[in-house]
């Protein structure tokens, strides 16, 4: 039975409240911390950072953590460049468009994984419960939000069509928050959607239907997302950002150790109602990029049109 959407999004359109600091290059605290300030987007895939701050693992290696909300990656990767976050957190293919412009980004540490099981994952295509669309193919001619255009969203999505025997090429795309669209989905504003958690548990519980795990037609372990940097700021302090990489790998390696712990903090940077976290379907957090998965992920970019060649991949990680 479809559940009410105003139970369940109370607090999911407040989603832009993360632990927020001082903008810009790191400082120095008067207990001897580095403060750095991260762009990341207040979504489950970044519930290690926010335990790593919670357990004290940045503070162990002499690093204050600030965190600040951004709507995605292609939008944090602005702020990384500029100097207003020393390090981001971002979709691979964001970055991948990033470096083919000329932008200096490096990655320190893999973000979130696919679960890698169809109907099954952290993330899928979802359709109103009464459209005529049963399968990916059927996207054809629809129009399908996405948080960001050209990245991980629409690429994956093409894959889903094209694996389901449909036209990637006939599906529009349309650019809405996250939090914006269970509502957009269920009022017929938007043919489909595709959303991550916590949006995808709303949508699940709200009575629509998933017709992709775009994640999973695309490499069964791939790799989603990841911490990056500027190198030009890295270069600067090398022994800084190894010290912020080791936390990030630790912060990684607890989350996934820690499953409850990963869904208690997430209710300390969103606002969404407990019966969604306790049904959320968590990512993995390996601390390592699966590169295999990326190379799938630079082929399709340039299948597909969003760069014009393949990729020198080696240039994206330190």
């Amino acid at each position: 039975m479809r559940r009410p959407l105003a139970a369940l999004t109370a607090g999911a359109a407040l989603l832009a409240a993360t632990a927020c600091g001082a903008q810009g290059a790191s400082s120095e605290e008067d207990g001897g911390l580095t403060t750095l300030t991260a762009g990341v987007i207040p979504i489950v895939d970044v519930a290690p950072v926010h335990l790593g701050v919670e357990q004290g693992i940045f503070a162990e290696h002499g690093i204050d953590l600030r965190l600040e909300s951004g709507s995605g990656g292609a939008a944090i990767v602005p702020g990384v460049i500029s100097g207003e976050f020393d390090l981001g957190f971002s979709n691979l293919v964001s970055l991948i468009v990033a470096r083919e412009e000329g932008l200096p980004l490096v990655t320190l540490s893999n973000g979130v994984t696919t679960v890698g099981e169809q109907g099954a994952d952290f993330g899928g295509v979802f359709v109103p419960a009464d459209s005529p669309i049963e399968s990916a193919a059927d996207l054809e001619g629809a129009t399908v939000a996405i948080n960001n255009l050209n990245n991980i969203g629409d690429t994956t999505v093409r894959e889903s069509v094209r694996e389901a025997g449909g036209d990637p090429a006939a599906v529009e795309f349309l650019e809405l928050p996250f939090p914006d669209m269970p509502a957009a989905l269920e009022t017929g504003q938007i043919d489909a959607v595709w959303a991550v958690e916590p949006f995808a548990s709303i949508i699940r519980e709200s009575g629509e239907r998933e017709i992709a795990s775009n994640f999973v037609d695309t490499h069964e372990n791939l790799s989603v997302a990841a911490y990056f940097a500027a190198e030009p700021r890295v270069a600067e302090d090398p022994e800084l950002f190894d010290e912020l990489t080791a936390a990030l790998e630790e912060s990684l390696a607890y989350a996934e150790a820690h499953p409850d712990e990963v869904r208690s903090v997430i209710t300390t940077y969103t606002e969404i109602d407990q019966s969604v976290i306790e049904e959320l379907t968590l990512p993995r957090f390996p601390a390592d990029i699966d590169t295999d998965s990326v190379q799938t992920l630079a082929d399709l970019m340039v299948e597909d049109g969003l760069i014009d060649s393949e990729p020198d991949l080696d240039t994206l990680y330190r």
